[in-house]
Formats: C-alpha cells, structure tokens, sequence
C-alpha cells in the first residue's frame, strides 16, 4: 500500500479485521467505545480516508455502507516492521534485536524463538 495508514485509521482498520464480516459505521463506533471517544463523524472521515487509500472497500447496504478491510493485518503489520526497521537500522536485523535485548532481558521462550529462526534461516 503505497499511502500509510494513521495511527487513527489504524485503530479503525483493527476493528475491521477483528470483525467476523463486513461492519457499519455504528458497528465500528460500538467497538471503539471505552477506546476512543470519536463522534460518528470523526469515524466516517477516517472511514472516506481508508477507503481513498485502498486500504477497504464499501458495498451500499439500504441507507448505510457496509465496510470490508482490502488491506490484510499480516500485510500492514510486515510493512511496518520493515518500514521500521530500514527507518532505524538501516535495515539490518542485528542491531534491531541488540537494541531491544539491551533495553529489556529477553524471557527464555523468546531466546528460544530467536534461536529456532536463526536456525531455520541458516537452511
């Protein structure tokens, strides 16, 4: 996806991909309750802008639209990691795992993670 989604949109886009099926934007209102305090308003503005980004689409359901995420998470969420880590580290991996491991120990079940990637990228 060519246009970043915000971190508005992206609270938006994470109830979409929680969601069962598509949902309107009461739906999506009712969810963010208790996490965001938006008006139906602030919500349709952030809806118009993901849909002008590809990031979902909209189907006419009688007076309301009924939205679909286009956007995969697993997608979003490799494009942020990689976004992130040529940001910060010139891409390379290593010092982004130094960084991290120097800031908080790592637990054993994480050590043993990196362990079996480490291992599986060396075949």
């Amino acid at each position: 996806m060519p246009t970043p989604i915000s971190e508005a949109e992206t609270q938006v886009m994470e109830v979409l991909w929680a969601a069962a099926g598509p949902l309107s934007t009461e739906d999506i209102a009712t969810e963010l309750q208790g996490r965001q305090d938006w008006q139906l308003a602030t919500i349709k503005t952030l809806l118009n802008r993901l849909l002008n980004k590809g990031a979902l689409s909209a189907e006419k359901d009688g007076r309301r639209y009924l939205y679909t995420p286009l956007l995969r998470r697993a997608d979003w969420v490799g494009e942020q990691a990689s976004g992130l880590l040529d940001r910060l580290f010139g891409g390379s991996l290593a010092p982004l795992v130094a960084q991290f491991s120097s800031q908080r120990k790592l637990r054993p079940d994480e050590l043993a993670a990196l362990r079996k990637l480490l291992k599986d990228n060396e075949k």
